[in-house]
């Protein structure tokens, strides 16, 4: 289990065979709160051992807010996706010496990360996290810096200036961190086309289950309604008939459900939906979309009548 903190980028990790509920309260109580204190928000996806009623009511008893990232967008919670890949690249590094005991490894893969400066900050972790730079273990062997010019006597008024800037290197850290993120934000613009829904608005959302395992099945099924936009740019759906869908779907796995001629179709009152399977034959299910035919009750009443046409 990993837990990376956003501005500092600390990294926490645990190894552990099954992640229950009771092992991620233990997890954030024992590595982050008896550590670090409270934190004001946690972030994870949608895992039943975070989403669970056991974690939601550790949380709100202490009082954490709790957010989840949408399905099938591990990009929503980017800082933990970057803290697993580092993390499983500096143990197979050590995979071949150690020879799969990587549970041992963990905390010096840790350890080294904690005391590089980061890209986006310019800063190690550490300094971020407790003021003052860590003495390695290589300095013992080449004098550094931090060893040839320690001074006992002069040591606490060290710590002390250090602490007194500390604020001042984690605000240079943040403006450091923001030119990265808006430089990285400008290069995504210029490559993506920018989507928004709207209430009400029908869409189609891109299948997830036994999309891997048969080819053959359709990448796409709706049409569903847009219900909510959440403050984080994701969309809650429902149903046709007003039944809410769980979790949150971000943009990416959503595109809008249109008309043959291009137009976006607007939803049907009371309508029904009726599922049908795409047939080969037509043009116009090589789409690989899952088609819901909509049905409006009024007008299939008027046809099935014979008065009707009186």
């Amino acid at each position: 289990m990993v837990a990376v903190d956003y501005f500092t980028k600390w990294i926490e990790a645990e190894p552990m065979a099954t992640i229950t509920a009771e092992r991620v309260k233990r997890f954030i109580w024992k590595k982050i709160i008896c550590r670090f204190g409270l934190p004001a928000k946690i972030v994870s996806d949608n895992d039943t051992q975070f989403a669970s009623s056991a974690t939601a009511k550790f949380c709100q008893d202490l009082h954490i807010r709790q957010s989840f990232t949408s399905v099938e967008h591990p990009q929503a919670n980017g800082q933990a996706e970057a803290a697993n890949r580092i993390i499983l690249r500096g143990l197979r590094r050590r995979l071949e010496e150690v020879k799969g005991r990587w549970a041992e490894e963990l905390p010096q893969v840790l350890w080294s990360y904690h005391t590089t400066p980061h890209s986006t900050t310019g800063e190690t972790p550490f300094r971020l996290t407790y003021g003052s730079e860590a003495v390695i273990p290589v300095e013992i062997g080449e004098p550094s810096p931090k060893t040839t010019l320690f001074e006992p006597t002069a040591n606490e008024d060290e710590l002390r200036a250090n602490l007194d800037l500390l604020q001042e290197t984690r605000e240079i850290a943040h403006i450091k961190e923001y030119a990265v993120k808006m430089r990285m934000a400008r290069k995504y613009d210029r490559r993506v086309a920018y989507r928004d829904f709207q209430e009400g608005d029908l869409v189609l959302r891109k299948t997830t289950l036994g999309a891997e395992k048969n080819k053959l099945t359709p990448k796409w099924e709706g049409p569903f309604r847009i219900a909510e936009k959440t403050d984080r740019g994701a969309y809650r759906l429902e149903h046709l008939e007003g039944q809410r869908i769980p979790r949150t779907w971000n943009v990416s796995s959503l595109r809008s459900y249109k008309t043959q001629n291009g137009q976006p179709k607007k939803p049907i009152r009371g309508s029904k939906i009726e599922a049908t399977r795409p047939k080969t034959d037509d043009p116009r299910d090589r789409s690989g979309v899952r088609r819901l035919k909509l049905q409006d009750p009024k007008r299939t009443a008027q046809e099935t009548d014979p008065g009707s046409e009186d």
